[in-house]
């Protein structure tokens, strides 16, 4: 019976890793990339697998579910290699589907795995978990009182998930926190807005990409336009990709190309090193003639680090903020014959310069740090003070500006008043208040013309 079984489960495993393989094969031959399997160590491997399962199944003290064996060898396979590889059961496909079309049920959180930690790179503005005060850094270290420890992102995401109005407990550590907190979060349907436009009037437009899902690039275009037919002119463009954990890589691409009229993108290198494959900027419909300024963070990964190291290689925009996360590596999801899902890394995202992104990030060009707004309003409002104009029997100017009307929004900082209220403030007096890196930027940009003058007078 023993032998039988063996023989039994042997066969099962080699029909089933066969079907896999064909299916895997079949997509690495697409993407350029081979396999070099030795036949027989791999067999050797599946026959010690399929014992110690016969073995399991025939003596173990109770009763065992086949498939649920099969499924945690799998995982612990994938284990072994990097915290993106991921097997993805039925369910958890079907999810992961529905994630890049901007909709799904959750609580509205980006994970990784940081040091082994279960890390959260972004909390979605006005999804439960944002609302609920779970922020970007945070250290999630159990999930309804088990412990995160040994989960893999795809297990710690499905114990997250669940019928909306569901609730589920997280145990968080947070810089300045003594011990976890718990934070009990209402599970809903999480609707993502990928991109959020603030006009800074002036022609200065103000763009949040807050993820890259399937109507990123339509969002930002109809952004653009708008600010256009209102203003009438484009004269300086701020990216926002601050806590963006990435997403689609043709949407990254999209973005990169609507800003660049020529040059790489972005290139990607897999198993063979002799093989890159890389993609380039086309001049259609390309937005150019006017400065950008994208902001970036510790939490900017993956396609976000496309955008910016595309931008700042072909010099077409001033990289400001703090060194990205560095998560470039690219992965491809394969559909497995029973409905499942196979998330593989592939290969890696270097930038047009030839930088990897893998655990380096993007640099930024200016280093710009986080300031709280308190923070801002006690070093940037001023005290007046006596000037010349003050003086009794001052010689008067010789041509009168009293008609101008000064420009107090950038000169002045009249919203950082602490006597003005935040209901009284436009939506750009309220970003430029409460935000030190978006004031930061938006100050480069209204000087970037005044600087382009430099070392041409006399000339």
């Amino acid at each position: 019976m023993r032998n039988k079984g063996l023989t039994s489960v042997l066969k099962w495993v080699r029909n089933s890793f066969t079907i896999i393989g064909a299916v895997v094969v079949s997509w690495f031959l697409i993407g350029g990339v081979s396999l070099a399997l030795h036949a027989e160590d791999r067999y050797a491997g599946l026959q010690l697998f399929a014992k110690v399962l016969n073995l399991v199944q025939q003596y173990y003290v109770e009763p065992v579910d086949t498939q649920k064996l099969l499924n945690g060898g799998i995982k612990g396979m994938l284990k072994e290699l990097d915290p993106h590889t991921n097997y993805l059961p039925k369910q958890i496909y079907k999810e992961f589907e529905s994630e890049t079309s901007g909709e799904f049920p959750g609580i509205g959180v980006e994970i990784t795995l940081k040091e082994g930690i279960l890390t959260v790179i972004s909390s979605v503005e006005d999804t439960p978990a944002w609302k609920a005060g779970v922020k970007a850094g945070d250290k999630i270290v159990e999930i309804d009182g088990e412990s995160t420890k040994g989960l893999s992102l795809v297990e710690a995401a499905q114990k997250m998930r669940g019928k909306r109005g569901s609730k589920v407990k997280l145990a968080i550590f947070r810089d300045g926190f003594k011990e976890p907190q718990n934070f009990e979060i209402t599970r809903g349907v999480v609707k993502l807005k990928s991109v959020k436009y603030t006009n800074l009037e002036d022609g200065y437009a103000y763009v949040k990409l807050t993820s890259f899902i399937e109507t990123t690039f339509s969002e930002l275009t109809k952004a653009i336009k708008r600010h256009e037919k209102k203003q009438k002119d484009l004269k300086g463009l701020i990216i926002d990709l601050r806590k963006n954990p990435g997403g689609l890589l043709d949407q990254a691409v999209k973005v990169s190309d609507l800003f660049l009229e020529k040059g790489k993108i972005v290139s990607t290198i897999g198993r063979d090193k002799k093989q890159e494959e890389i993609i380039y900027a086309n001049k259609k419909e390309t937005k150019v003639g006017f400065p950008i300024v994208i902001l970036i963070d510790e939490y900017s990964a993956s396609a976000s680090e496309i955008v910016a190291g595309a931008m700042q290689d072909n010099k077409r925009a001033l990289i400001m903020g703090q060194r990205s996360f560095g998560k470039g590596s690219v992965q491809s999801v394969v559909k497995l014959g029973d409905g499942s899902g196979l998330k593989l890394t592939v290969a890696r995202y270097y930038t047009p310069s030839g930088k990897s992104i893998q655990a380096q990030g993007v640099q930024p060009d200016v280093i710009i740090d986080k300031l709280d707004p308190k923070v801002i309003k006690e070093a940037l409002v001023t005290k007046p003070v006596r000037r010349e104009k003050d003086i009794k029997g001052h010689l008067k100017a010789d041509r009168s500006d009293k008609d101008k009307k000064p420009n107090n929004d950038h000169l002045a900082y009249w919203w950082l008043q602490s006597d003005v209220k935040e209901t009284d403030l436009s939506p750009k007096a309220k970003l430029l208040r409460n935000d030190f890196q978006v004031l930061q930027a938006y100050n480069y940009l209204k000087a970037w013309k005044v600087i382009q003058g430099f070392g041409t007078a006399g000339i």
